[in-house]
């Protein structure tokens, strides 16, 4: 019969412990990386994307901020529309949306701060009156927890 008080016991064990906790609240914690909220959404932050809303981002805050400063902690896209989690010295941090018109990306609107669950619903609905498509606004409404 499996014991877990046998198991998980002594020194060597405390560690499995730890990284079965660090496992479980990095999902908690990352809730884009494949929640079924995103699914559809690509949501594959690469480094050259990085860049390219670093400096969306800059042009966004009309020049307060250099594309150095921004830190980018999440991407999200669906078709046309694409949102970034960002971090800069100058704003609290917020989810700028962005909308591809013949071949350019254009800034949108931004939404900052964090939210309660109770308030997913209202978040979704915010990025829809925007034009985000479905996918994208319940992946945003999913990523502000």
């Amino acid at each position: 019969m499996f014991r877990l008080r046998e198991r998980f016991t002594g020194p060597a064990n405390a560690v499995r412990v730890l990284v079965v906790v660090l496992v479980v609240t990095s999902f908690l914690a990352f809730p884009v990386m494949g929640m079924p909220v995103c699914r559809g959404v690509d949501t594959a932050l690469t480094e050259a994307r990085r860049q390219e809303y670093a400096v969306l981002v800059a042009g966004a805050l009309n020049g307060r901020v250099r594309s150095s400063q921004v830190t980018i902690s999440a991407f999200m896209q669906a078709g046309v529309w694409s949102a970034v989690r960002v971090a800069t010295p100058v704003a609290d941090d917020g989810v700028l949306f962005f909308v591809e018109r013949q071949g350019e990306k254009q800034f949108r609107d931004v939404w900052g701060g964090w939210a309660q669950p109770s308030e997913r619903r209202q978040l979704s609905r915010w990025a829809r009156r925007l034009g985000a498509p479905d996918l994208l606004a319940r992946c945003f409404a999913g990523l502000m927890k």
